[in-house]
């Protein structure tokens, strides 16, 4: 059974041995003399902005309270933070190390402004004493099982800056394998995944978004329903080669397929899904390239297209939705009807409009346009059978 215990510390104890390893701590911080983890596999990537760190330190100035924050203690006596890292490492930033100075610019509440803009312990020690002596920390450290523990992590998240699903998810399956795939997907600065596709994915490194969508992806290749079943089936793997190498795939055979990027256009496509669907088929790139090329004169021109972004997809599945073809409209169809004199173009007989429906004269996968020369009406029965031969 879980065990919660509360305990207050000092600013100076929390920032005795702090240390962050590598650019902003991508490859771990430590705090509590060493003893503290703040980045345990599950946690997200520090996210606050300089105004949002700001408002703790401000906090600490006039001797206001924080909220809680939540530790888990290992077998070993270390410690893992749960909740609390953006608070943490702002103050350890502040105060550790002489590196207490924030470039914060005016946040135009007052002339308390210059403890944030000086190095506050040599400039003004008297209120930088006063600061240490902060006796607000507040600690419930949990021990217990790792599905207690990630229980307990998933309901205390639901405050201040939310956690994604996939930063929830991340705490069932810790491991080598995640700390890997993490490194690969989720770094803040110098992401590889980000250095290799960031033109054709959309989200945040840092937030797991890429870490997400490329586990949806494998887990539709493995045809598993779920991102999760295949974190628990890898869990315990040495390495991530299999996602990364998967990652790795997927965009060699985009860049071979399509050769021109269209970064406003290719961005954010579900271009694992298109993979592991067409990766086997055979398509000539030159051709590829010509039929994006019509298609978006179709789009520039009016002729149809109405959905540019659908342009890659269809070009691998041959499906009209994914362009949302533009109707012909009423006036279009008005004339047409009139230039008919009211007949069905098909079996001669005169209807009302409303009896009748709007047909490309020449199909529009054959090449005609959605322009009035190319409109003919119809009679519900003579377009039906058209529909249903063609």
């Amino acid at each position: 059974m879980m065990r919660i215990e509360k305990m207050t510390i000092t600013i100076p104890e929390l920032i005795k041995g702090y240390a962050e390893k590598g650019r902003e701590g991508e490859d771990g911080v430590v705090a509590y003399g060493g003893l503290l983890d703040f980045r345990p596999p599950y946690q997200r990537n520090f996210i606050y902005n300089d105004k949002e760190q700001c408002e703790v330190i401000r906090t600490i100035s006039k001797g206001f309270p924080l909220n809680v924050m939540y530790w888990s203690k290992t077998p070993d006596g270390r410690f893992e933070l749960m909740d609390g890292q953006q608070r943490t490492i702002s103050i350890c930033r502040y105060f550790a190390d002489g590196y207490n100075t924030y470039s914060v610019g005016d946040l135009g509440v007052g002339h308390d402004n210059e403890f944030f803009a000086h190095n506050l312990r040599d400039t003004y020690p008297r209120k930088y004493e006063e600061m240490l002596a902060y006796d607000k920390l507040e600690i419930y450290v949990c021990e217990g099982t790792a599905e207690e523990i990630h229980d307990w992590f998933t309901v205390i998240n639901i405050a201040g800056k939310v956690l994604t699903p996939q930063e929830i998810l991340n705490t069932s399956y810790t491991g080598t394998w995640l700390t890997a795939a993490k490194s690969y997907f989720s770094r803040k600065y110098n992401c590889p995944a980000q250095n290799l596709a960031g033109d054709y994915m959309s989200g945040s490194p840092n937030r797991q978004d890429y870490l997400e969508t490329v586990l949806q992806w494998i887990a539709d290749r493995d045809g598993l329903k779920k991102i999760s079943t295949y974190m628990g089936d890898h869990q315990s793997d040495e390495n991530a080669e299999d996602i990364i190498n998967y990652f790795k795939s997927v965009f060699a055979w985009v860049e071979r397929t399509f050769t021109v990027k269209r970064k406003k256009l290719m961005n954010g496509l579900q271009w694992g899904l298109f993979y592991n669907r067409h990766k086997d088929d055979k398509l000539d790139p030159i051709a590829v390239e010509n039929r994006i090329q019509e298609l978006l004169q179709d789009y520039d021109n009016d002729y149809g297209v109405t959905n540019p972004n659908g342009i890659y997809e269809y070009i691998l599945t041959g499906k009209e939705s994914c362009l949302q073809i533009r109707a012909f409209r009423q006036q279009e169809k008005q004339q047409a009807y009139e230039r008919q004199n009211h007949c069905c173009a098909d079996c001669g007989k005169p209807f009302d409009l409303s009896e009748m429906e709007a047909h490309h004269k020449k199909a529009w996968a054959d090449g005609g346009h959605t322009t009035p020369d190319n409109c003919v009406m119809l009679c519900k029965e003579c377009h039906y059978k058209t529909f249903k031969y063609n």
